[in-house]
């Protein structure tokens, strides 16, 4: 891969492009506040991408016990989320690689393991869902990150090799899953995980803002 031109950059959305990470977090904080109880952060995010609600769901019923309303919850969740989601905005520095990417001609997509009505609404309110020439979504491959399902979509759709990509992650199973792809990564680690363990991708960033995109392409070789 090393040596071979970039074409295409292939971002990650959930905790890269948008912090939706901790909304995440934080609504189901409250969730458990509005019960009595508090959500354990040490356990709350899982090592793989996919929806896990059922499962979150599924631990809050069994600490509240038979007074649990499941259908009540969810509303009161995702309204409080969807109340944060209004003023959240892209993170730090990427409007700038979007811009930059734009500038040097390159070829933009999303690889993500969320829905597809979840990336695309998110891109559109924050007026960056244009910049995309490709979106791949969790619900249109068989499995989520680490597998490098969405990737191959991704790659499929620009109809590039996976040595003229690179990759945008902020997990280490997305790192995971953008090397077993073929791709090099580029690690923007969200504020919920230790840095250390995207040690395996070719660069690790605090933000993109620490570098220019043409910089930060240039490191991973």
């Amino acid at each position: 891969m090393v040596g071979e031109p970039v074409t295409a950059v292939i971002f990650d959305f959930d905790g890269l492009l948008m912090d939706t990470e901790s909304t995440s977090l934080l609504s189901w904080e409250y969730e458990w506040s509005q019960w009595g109880l508090e959500l354990d952060r040490a356990t709350f995010f899982a090592p793989h991408g996919g929806d896990v609600s059922d499962q979150r769901y599924a631990s809050l019923a069994g600490a509240v016990g038979p007074s649990f309303d499941r259908e009540l919850s969810h509303r009161r969740r995702e309204t409080y989320r969807d109340d944060l989601h209004r003023t959240l905005g892209l993170s730090a520095g990427i409007g700038a690689w979007l811009s930059e990417a734009a500038e040097l001609g390159l070829h933009l997509a999303v690889a993500s393991s969320s829905p597809l009505d979840w990336v695309t609404g998110h891109l559109a309110r924050a007026g960056v869902g244009d910049a995309f020439e490709v979106v791949a979504a969790g619900n249109e491959v068989d499995d989520h990150k680490p597998a490098p399902d969405v990737y191959r979509l991704a790659l499929t759709r620009l109809g590039i090799l996976p040595g003229h990509g690179v990759a945008v992650e902020d997990t280490p199973h997305g790192v995971e899953a953008a090397h077993r792809a073929g791709l090099r990564a580029i690690a923007i680690p969200n504020p919920h995980v230790d840095p250390t363990r995207c040690a395996t991708a070719e660069l690790v960033l605090g933000s993109a803002a620490e570098l220019t995109l043409r910089d930060a392409l240039r490191k991973v070789g």
